[in-house]
């Protein structure tokens, strides 16, 4: 690929520097040092800039500007590198951002790409790794925490991942937070009775351990269950965190009418606890009536000159979090840029959903489409939603399907003898109070005699 060739190349300078000149030997009585005389500063700005002109090409690229002692301060891409350097050679017309760039610049380098989606992605790749000033910088860039199902043992095991892909299992994210991996890895020990011990640990066991006892691991260490069983129950959760969570709750509502119709209420009443523990995480993780099944969400806020980018992540329908960021940029940069530049750096090493959604236009949206469709071998859509869909009709009562789940929970609680009330409410509410897509039932109180 044209894009890997052009990272591991030299960079070119396609004219000598004008400053430069021969180095002057040791005790040469035309040294300026030597003879005391004072020392004429390096030429930057504009004059050193036209320098490059007559030889640059009119094609993709990207550039580095240097300043006098050598560092990077800024790296730009280009459709035609001869017109983005003319540009620079202009007298007057900037702003105080780029003028001072432009003051700053001793020397340029080079080097050219196939297309500007290529140019956007080796931009992205040199500003994280020279961190230039005059750039728009991320400062949180710590990598995203993952779910694997790591499968190089006969039982596998659910556990927290960070970093490279080397395991051998499935791998679910990216999650916002450490937090959420946890809060969903207990969902699945609840509902699906998956191991969370090292392999040290689960080869060495002899009985089984508490998390056998509180009913979140079904124990296949020591035999509870059956290898070929667990792996049913393994299935089934990688089946829910793919986005079937409908059906594999179908699927345990089947299961637990069947067990209490043949009278097994013990069974019954354990498909009953996993569609409780699947109730509450599809509650917590609910999303808009129409269904994202994959995308991720920018939504970029500016006051003052800070700039605040919210990131959310859905994925397999479930909303998995969100995390903000605070970008490094100058203060005369509106928005739409920042947020053009953040998102090229944000996916350098991410992993690219099929659809991103933004909250403003930014400048290359299509060319930065374009880079990420290359990045990621499959076609990345990228939109700028403009109307929220209604979601009054989700917000005040069950949807069908939820009834009907609800019903048949409640009809088996019955059946079980359970002498307290089916708190069917609590099921459809998040923790910390009822969201908007769940319904709250309000009881009567008997009335106090007042004073």
């Amino acid at each position: 690929m044209a894009l890997d060739q052009a990272r591991s190349e030299q960079w070119s300078r396609p004219l000598a520097a004008p400053s430069a000149a021969p180095m002057p030997q040791k005790d040469d009585p035309t040294d300026p040092e030597a003879s005391g005389a004072p020392q004429t500063p390096p030429r930057t700005g504009v004059e050193i800039i036209a320098g490059y002109l007559k030889l640059l090409p009119a094609t993709p690229g990207v550039y580095r500007m240097l300043d006098a002692a050598g560092e990077v301060i800024y790296v730009g891409k280009a459709r035609s590198l001869k017109a983005r350097v003319s540009n620079y050679a202009r007298m007057g017309g900037h702003t105080n951002r780029i003028a001072r760039m432009i003051a700053a610049t001793a020397t340029m380098e080079f080097v050219t790409v196939r297309t500007e989606a290529e140019a956007l992605l080796l931009e992205a790749n040199l500003i994280k790794r020279f961190r230039p000033r005059f750039n728009v910088l991320m400062r949180d860039d710590k990598s995203f925490p993952y779910i694997l199902i790591a499968r190089d043992q006969a039982a596998p095991q659910v556990m927290k991942h960070r970093g490279a892909r080397a395991r051998k299992g499935d791998y679910f994210g990216p999650f916002a937070s450490a937090g959420a991996v946890t809060r969903t890895i207990t969902m699945l020990q609840r509902a699906f009775l998956l191991r969370t011990c090292s392999d040290s640990v689960y080869e060495t066991r002899t009985r089984p351990c508490l998390l056998h006892q509180i009913k979140r691991c079904a124990a296949p260490c020591t035999g509870e269950i059956s290898l070929e069983d667990y792996g049913k129950l393994v299935d089934e959760a990688v089946r829910f965190l793919n986005g079937e969570s409908q059906n594999v709750r179908q699927m345990y509502q089947q299961l637990m009418q069947d067990a209490a119709d043949k009278l097994e209420f013990e069974t019954a009443a354990k498909y009953r606890n996993r569609l409780w523990a699947l109730a509450h995480v599809t509650a917590d993780q609910a999303i808009n009536p129409e269904g994202v099944e994959e995308a991720d969400v920018f939504a970029a806020y500016q006051d003052g000159g800070q700039t605040c980018v919210q990131v959310f992540f859905f994925r397999t329908g479930q909303n998995w979090g969100n995390r903000a960021y605070y970008p490094k940029a100058d203060r005369s940069l509106p928005v739409e840029e920042v947020l053009d530049s953040f998102i090229a750096q944000f996916y350098d090493d991410k992993p690219v959903p099929r659809l991103i959604l933004i909250s403003h236009d930014v400048p290359n949206r299509a060319v930065l489409a374009e880079a990420l469709s290359t990045k990621a071998e499959r076609k990345v859509e990228i939109r700028v939603p403009r109307v929220a869909p209604s979601l009054a009709s989700s917000s005040t009562h069950f949807p069908t399907r939820e009834k009907h789940s609800a019903a048949s929970l409640q009809k088996v609680h019955r059946k079980c003898g359970c002498s307290k009330p089916w708190p069917s409410a609590s099921i459809w509410s998040e923790r910390r109070g009822a969201s908007r897509y769940s319904t709250t039932r309000i009881s009567q109180a008997p009335a106090r005699s007042g004073r």
